[in-house]
């Protein structure tokens, strides 16, 4: 089976084609111009990450809101239930830039941490 990608590592957006077994592992990338889009090709073919942005409540802050990341990418198929989480906390101004929020979220490893001070 093969898969066509375009490659977001860089702005190049190299057209890639990944040849995979019948299991889903991969035998070969072709197109990538950098050894980064190898890696995001195998990458998304075998384990899709993202990072997550989003906001989350604020309680007794100057906003209601407050804009907030993963630290890290994490499996795109934990997305909903990571949503899930942060829909339902709620947290106390003030918050700083870089506090994390919540830690290890749907044990994924990621951090959930403050873009903007509320």
């Amino acid at each position: 089976m093969t898969r066509d990608l375009i490659c977001v590592s860089c702005p190049l957006g190299c057209s890639m084609s990944v040849e995979l077994s019948d299991s889903g592992e991969v035998l070969s990338v072709k197109g990538n111009t950098c050894k980064r889009g190898e890696q995001y090709a195998i990458s998304e073919c075998t384990n899709p990450v993202r990072m997550l942005t989003t906001t989350m409540k604020v309680n007794g802050g100057s906003l209601n809101v407050v804009p907030v990341k993963t630290s890290v990418p994490i499996p795109k198929g934990k997305m909903f239930e990571c949503m899930e989480v942060i829909n339902n906390e709620v947290v106390d101004a003030p918050v700083a830039m870089g506090d994390v929020l919540i830690c290890n979220i749907c044990d994924t490893g990621a951090d959930i941490v403050a873009t903007n001070k509320v």
